[in-house]
Protein backbone atom coordinates (compact mmCIF):
# COMPACT_ATOMS: atom_id res chain seq x y z
CA UNK A 1 0.00 0.00 0.00
CA UNK A 2 1.37 3.23 -0.65
CA UNK A 3 1.16 6.41 1.05
CA UNK A 4 -1.70 8.36 -1.24
CA UNK A 5 -3.73 4.82 -0.32
CA UNK A 6 -2.88 5.10 2.91
CA UNK A 7 -4.34 8.75 3.19
CA UNK A 8 -7.00 7.60 1.36
CA UNK A 9 -7.96 5.11 3.83
CA UNK A 10 -7.62 7.44 6.37
CA UNK A 11 -9.87 10.21 4.57
CA UNK A 12 -12.68 7.64 4.28
CA UNK A 13 -13.44 7.05 8.05
CA UNK A 14 -15.03 9.62 8.78
CA UNK A 15 -17.78 9.09 6.17
CA UNK A 16 -17.94 5.65 7.13
CA UNK A 17 -18.01 5.93 10.71
CA UNK A 18 -21.29 8.63 10.14
CA UNK A 19 -22.79 6.79 7.98
CA UNK A 20 -23.06 3.55 10.55
CA UNK A 21 -24.89 5.98 12.59
CA UNK A 22 -27.78 6.77 10.12
CA UNK A 23 -30.41 4.90 11.57
CA UNK A 24 -30.12 6.39 14.98
CA UNK A 25 -30.35 9.93 13.33
CA UNK A 26 -33.66 12.11 13.75
CA UNK A 27 -34.07 15.51 14.05
CA UNK A 28 -35.09 15.35 17.38
CA UNK A 29 -31.81 13.89 18.42
CA UNK A 30 -29.72 15.56 15.99
CA UNK A 31 -30.52 18.68 17.94
CA UNK A 32 -30.23 17.41 21.35
CA UNK A 33 -28.07 18.95 24.16
CA UNK A 34 -26.77 16.23 26.47
CA UNK A 35 -26.12 18.46 29.29
CA UNK A 36 -23.11 20.51 26.73
CA UNK A 37 -23.24 23.06 24.24
CA UNK A 38 -22.55 20.24 21.12
CA UNK A 39 -25.24 18.41 19.84
CA UNK A 40 -24.74 15.49 17.12
CA UNK A 41 -25.60 17.97 14.64
CA UNK A 42 -23.01 20.49 15.74
CA UNK A 43 -20.74 17.55 15.57
CA UNK A 44 -21.16 16.11 12.32
CA UNK A 45 -21.17 19.74 10.71
CA UNK A 46 -18.37 20.65 12.21
CA UNK A 47 -16.46 17.87 11.08
CA UNK A 48 -17.19 18.24 7.85
CA UNK A 49 -16.74 22.23 8.10
CA UNK A 50 -13.13 21.72 9.60
CA UNK A 51 -11.76 18.95 7.02
CA UNK A 52 -13.50 21.02 4.07
CA UNK A 53 -11.32 24.87 5.37
CA UNK A 54 -8.15 22.90 5.90
CA UNK A 55 -8.10 21.00 2.95
CA UNK A 56 -9.06 24.27 0.93
CA UNK A 57 -6.08 26.05 2.86
CA UNK A 58 -4.06 23.04 1.45
CA UNK A 59 -5.05 22.96 -2.21
CA UNK A 60 -6.00 26.44 -2.87
CA UNK A 61 -9.58 25.53 -4.39
CA UNK A 62 -12.81 27.19 -3.04
CA UNK A 63 -14.41 24.93 -0.09
CA UNK A 64 -16.82 22.71 -0.72
CA UNK A 65 -19.23 24.50 1.20
CA UNK A 66 -19.64 27.69 -0.51
CA UNK A 67 -18.99 26.12 -4.23
CA UNK A 68 -21.41 23.01 -4.10
CA UNK A 69 -23.85 25.26 -2.15
CA UNK A 70 -24.38 23.59 1.43
CA UNK A 71 -23.84 27.30 2.81
CA UNK A 72 -27.72 27.98 1.12
CA UNK A 73 -28.73 24.45 1.77
CA UNK A 74 -27.92 24.70 5.98
CA UNK A 75 -29.65 27.98 6.01
CA UNK A 76 -27.56 28.64 8.89
CA UNK A 77 -26.20 32.49 9.25
CA UNK A 78 -22.41 32.16 10.05
CA UNK A 79 -19.71 33.67 7.88
CA UNK A 80 -18.62 31.38 4.83
CA UNK A 81 -15.35 30.33 6.67
CA UNK A 82 -17.03 29.29 9.69
CA UNK A 83 -16.08 26.07 11.31
CA UNK A 84 -17.30 25.77 15.00
CA UNK A 85 -13.58 26.31 16.15
CA UNK A 86 -13.91 28.48 19.14
CA UNK A 87 -17.48 28.60 19.19
CA UNK A 88 -19.15 29.61 22.27
CA UNK A 89 -21.65 27.48 23.50
CA UNK A 90 -24.73 30.01 21.98
CA UNK A 91 -22.66 29.99 18.48
CA UNK A 92 -22.28 26.47 18.98
CA UNK A 93 -26.59 25.98 20.03
CA UNK A 94 -26.99 28.41 17.15
CA UNK A 95 -26.02 25.14 14.89
CA UNK A 96 -29.09 23.00 14.17
CA UNK A 97 -30.12 20.40 11.26
CA UNK A 98 -33.31 18.74 10.80
CA UNK A 99 -32.13 16.81 8.18
CA UNK A 100 -29.60 14.11 9.22
CA UNK A 101 -29.12 13.41 5.55
CA UNK A 102 -28.43 16.59 4.56
CA UNK A 103 -25.30 16.54 7.40
CA UNK A 104 -24.36 13.25 6.01
CA UNK A 105 -24.36 14.42 2.28
CA UNK A 106 -22.00 17.39 2.85
CA UNK A 107 -19.89 15.28 4.99
CA UNK A 108 -19.52 13.08 1.97
CA UNK A 109 -18.95 15.85 -0.77
CA UNK A 110 -15.89 16.87 1.67
CA UNK A 111 -14.55 13.45 1.62
CA UNK A 112 -14.84 13.19 -1.86
CA UNK A 113 -12.79 16.47 -2.59
CA UNK A 114 -10.31 15.29 0.25
CA UNK A 115 -9.48 11.87 -1.93
CA UNK A 116 -9.69 13.93 -5.34
CA UNK A 117 -7.08 15.99 -3.49
CA UNK A 118 -5.06 12.79 -2.72
CA UNK A 119 -5.46 12.01 -6.38
CA UNK A 120 -3.41 14.97 -7.58
CA UNK A 121 -0.93 14.22 -5.03
CA UNK A 122 2.55 12.66 -5.08
CA UNK A 123 5.16 11.62 -2.01
CA UNK A 124 7.08 14.49 -2.34
CA UNK A 125 4.35 16.60 -1.69
CA UNK A 126 3.41 14.78 1.32
CA UNK A 127 6.92 15.78 2.23
CA UNK A 128 6.81 19.59 1.58
CA UNK A 129 6.24 21.25 5.50
CA UNK A 130 3.49 23.73 5.11
CA UNK A 131 3.52 24.67 8.83
CA UNK A 132 7.37 25.54 9.97
CA UNK A 133 5.79 27.06 13.26
CA UNK A 134 5.66 23.67 15.47
CA UNK A 135 8.79 21.87 16.02
CA UNK A 136 8.62 19.20 14.10
CA UNK A 137 7.83 21.23 11.41
CA UNK A 138 4.16 20.07 9.65
CA UNK A 139 3.96 18.36 6.72
CA UNK A 140 1.10 18.25 4.06
CA UNK A 141 0.74 14.18 4.84
CA UNK A 142 0.60 15.22 9.01
CA UNK A 143 -1.64 17.84 8.38
CA UNK A 144 -3.90 15.29 6.15
CA UNK A 145 -4.06 12.85 8.83
CA UNK A 146 -5.25 14.91 11.59
CA UNK A 147 -7.96 16.98 9.98
CA UNK A 148 -9.11 13.26 8.76
CA UNK A 149 -8.64 11.89 12.71
CA UNK A 150 -10.23 15.42 14.34
CA UNK A 151 -13.09 14.32 12.16
CA UNK A 152 -13.06 10.66 13.35
CA UNK A 153 -12.98 12.28 17.02
CA UNK A 154 -16.12 14.23 16.39
CA UNK A 155 -17.90 11.32 15.42
CA UNK A 156 -16.97 9.14 17.90
CA UNK A 157 -18.77 11.76 20.55
CA UNK A 158 -21.90 11.66 18.15
CA UNK A 159 -21.90 7.99 18.60
CA UNK A 160 -21.38 8.21 22.42
CA UNK A 161 -24.10 11.02 22.44
CA UNK A 162 -26.11 8.79 20.63
CA UNK A 163 -25.98 5.94 23.69
CA UNK A 164 -26.79 8.35 26.29
CA UNK A 165 -29.95 7.63 28.17
CA UNK A 166 -32.97 10.02 27.42
CA UNK A 167 -32.95 11.46 30.70
CA UNK A 168 -29.24 12.56 30.07
CA UNK A 169 -30.22 15.53 28.13
CA UNK A 170 -31.43 19.11 29.00
CA UNK A 171 -34.72 17.97 27.54
CA UNK A 172 -34.87 14.43 27.15
CA UNK A 173 -35.36 12.74 23.77
CA UNK A 174 -36.95 9.34 22.82
CA UNK A 175 -34.67 7.41 20.80
CA UNK A 176 -36.49 5.07 18.17
CA UNK A 177 -34.59 1.85 19.72
CA UNK A 178 -35.28 3.36 23.10
CA UNK A 179 -39.01 3.84 22.46
CA UNK A 180 -39.94 0.27 21.49
CA UNK A 181 -38.23 -0.85 25.21
CA UNK A 182 -40.66 -1.23 28.15
CA UNK A 183 -39.30 0.45 31.13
Amino acid sequence: MSSIEILQDIARRPLEEAQALRPALTPELLNAHPQHHNSIAWLLWHSAREIDEQLAGLSGAETVWTAQGFAERFGLELADHEMGFGHTSAEARRIRAGDPDLLLEHLRAVVEAQLSYLDSLGDADLEQIIDPQWDPPVTRAARLISISLDAVAHIAQAAYIIGMDPAAFEEPVVQEDQAEQPR
